[in-house]
């Protein structure tokens, strides 16, 4: 049986079977998986999405919605009222995606050329908690956190192993962390003290600090390969 060669005159493609070559005619322009991790939460408005991802430009951020879109990857639809605006969302399809991103942020994270001092976004940091959670740092650990970072806010649930998170009100949570992402990521991955943050500006911690200190334990980071 002869297969049928499926052509888009629109973009360059690999010309490959191999599936790998494909999610890279998928999702290989620059920027598309970035756009897509900021949707990995939840739907998101235009002008949100191009303050998550400052180093874009309107014209390309287009380019790469329409592309998702029109890949089957990602759906645009309106809010009811009263909000009536316009968001972009991950379909289902999309959404099986997460792993891949998961897979090549801890893989990237070794590299001893990694900057974790540049600008990360609230979903990324919430995605990369996900990424690095250890199930056994967190043995007969319980716990409900809450994140409010920027105008976005998370909540984050620790039990029996498992971590899971996702936009949603803080009350109600054991403890609290308010300010910017890369306070958190200062507090989570850096190990700074939660009052140097606070000094700085950058974080603030409300409720059960013994708790919320045993929460920033949880998330190791990978070892770092040797320079070459």
């Amino acid at each position: 049986m002869k297969l049928q060669k499926i052509t888009d005159s629109g973009k360059r493609r690999y010309d490959d079977a191999c599936g790998t070559a494909h999610a890279l005619d998928l999702i290989g322009e620059r920027w598309a998986l970035l756009v897509m991790r900021e949707l990995m939460l939840g739907p998101k408005r235009f002008g949100d999405l191009r303050s998550d991802l400052p180093g874009i430009s309107a014209n390309v951020l287009t380019q790469r919605l329409e592309g998702l879109e029109s890949a089957g990857l990602l759906v645009k639809r309106r809010l009811p009222p009263p909000a009536s605006t316009q968001v972009y969302e991950l379909t289902a399809w999309g959404y099986e995606a997460e792993p891949i991103v998961q897979s090549l942020g801890k893989w990237a994270a070794r590299s001893p050329a990694h900057d974790p001092t540049l600008p990360i976004s609230a979903t990324s940091i919430m995605l990369s908690l996900r990424t690095m959670f250890d199930p056994a740092r967190a043995e007969g650990f319980r716990a409900r956190i809450g994140f409010r970072l920027g105008s976005e806010s998370f909540v984050a649930s620790i039990g029996e192993g498992r971590f899971e998170s996702g936009r949603g009100e803080t009350a109600g949570t054991d403890a609290v962390f308010t300010g910017t992402p890369p306070g958190l990521a200062a507090a989570v991955y850096g190990g700074q003290p939660f009052e140097a943050l606070e000094d700085a500006g950058i974080l603030k911690v409300e409720g059960d600090l013994v708790m919320a200190r045993r929460f920033t334990t949880l998330f190791p980071l990978p070892s770092k390969v040797k320079a070459p």
